[in-house]
Formats: C-alpha cells, structure tokens, sequence
C-alpha cells in the first residue's frame, strides 16, 4: 500500500501573500500527521518566497514521520541540508520565475553534478530522490547516480487536455514506474495529483508514495486539513 507524503507549501504561500505569520505550514504538517500522513513534504527555493528557514528548522524538531526536503542543487541548499539533516532530500529543478514544479531534472545534460551532490549528501546519512520526467533515459540516469528515490511527475497526466494526450502520459508514468522499480529504486510520484486523479493510479503498485499538496491545501480551505488528508488516504488505500 502507497504512503502519502503532505505538501504544505501551499499554506506558506498563503501566510506570503500577506507577508503575515499565518497560517503557519508547521501548524499545518503537525495536524497532517495526526490525520494520519506518512511524511510531510517542503521546497525551501532560493529565493524563499514562501518556505522560510525557520519552517524547516522547526518542522526537523516536531515532525515525526519523515520529512522530506525539496531543493535546487546549490551549493548553498546542499549546506543547508547538511545542517537540517532531514530523512530525504528531493533534488528538483528550480526557476525563479516558476511558481510550482513546471518538470523533471534533466539528468543527462547535468549528471555529474548531480551525482555529486547525491554522494555528499548520502555520505552525509540523508537519502536522495530526483524528481525527474516520466522517460526512460531520465529514469536509466537517476539510477546512475547512486539515488535511492526517484520522484516521477505525474503532471503530464493531470494536465492533460484530450483523453488521448492523458492516455499516452498515463502509459508513459506506467512505464517509467515500472523501469524505475525494475532498478530497484524507490519509487514516489507526484505533481498535480488531486481526489479524482489518484484514482488512475490503482494498478500501478510499484508506487511506494505519493506526493501531494495543492489538491489538499485547496480542500483543506473548505473542510479543515484533517478531514482533507483523511479523504486522501482513503482513497489511496483502495489503490
């Protein structure tokens, strides 16, 4: 059965709006985990729009399932990993002008880089996933560089216009899922998922957890944190 790792930077984004000290996303992880969350999930950018140091700091000291750190692989984000020590860092790519995930590391054109930095993390004792493009090579390249996790997009799918177009994304997640755990790497997928689209994946059970915040934050609004995470997993478990 697939875990479910909260996302809560959409709250961070929130309390940004009004440069305010609410809603605060460690509030928000702590009632996650109490509605029954296998990890929570925060990007902390360079440019700290919305996730400050302080969320991560405090969120290392109170989470007590798994948190995961999402980052741009910088030199600067690779010390401040260091220091937080979390249970996974999730390598991502990073625009400044982006306000979410928009795709994949693109591993072929930036492995050595990145392969180091998985080998100074894991040195380190924290595990590495890549968020990467559901296509083979990407899949092939991650496995090359000594990640444990690979994190394969499934906004393809979510975003997708024409049945048609959902299809082939769909086939192409499957695949690269398949490949993935066929590598042994652990597998999580995410990015746009939300309560109907969940429900496409209930045959894939390579997944070992999923990533999802946008869609519970959004409900979370009209029913309390909760009650959204809770739905969720309950769906989830059917899978």
């Amino acid at each position: 059965m697939a875990g479910l790792a909260v996302r809560v930077d959409q709250v961070a984004a929130l309390r940004a709006v009004r440069k305010s000290q609410f809603p605060d996303p460690v509030t928000a992880a702590s009632m996650a985990e109490l509605a029954g969350a296998d990890g929570v999930v925060v990007h902390l950018r360079q440019d700290r729009r919305h996730v400050k140091d302080r969320d991560v700091r405090i969120l290392r000291n109170i989470v007590q399932s798994k948190l995961i750190l999402e980052m741009a692989s910088t030199s600067e984000m690779v010390g401040v990993a260091l220091d937080i020590k979390p249970d996974l860092v999730t390598l991502v790519p990073e625009r400044r002008e982006e306000y979410t995930d928009e795709g994949g590391l693109d591993l072929i054109a930036h492995r050595s880089d990145i392969a180091e930095i998985v080998g100074t993390l894991q040195n380190s004792g924290i595990p590495v996933g890549l968020l990467v493009d559901p296509e083979p090579e990407q899949i092939k390249m991650a496995h090359r560089s000594n990640a444990t996790v690979v994190e394969i997009l499934t906004a393809t799918y979510c975003d997708a216009k024409t049945a048609h177009k959902r299809h082939q994304a769909f086939l192409s997640i499957v695949d690269a899922v398949k490949l993935a755990h066929k590598l042994k790497l652990s597998v999580k997928a995410g990015g746009g998922l939300c309560y109907k689209t969940i429900k496409a994946f209930s045959d894939i059970h390579e997944i070992d957890e999923f990533s999802i915040g946008h869609s519970i934050i959004a409900r979370a609004i009209l029913t309390g944190i909760q009650p959204a995470v809770e739905k969720m997993i309950s769906l989830i478990n059917v899978l």
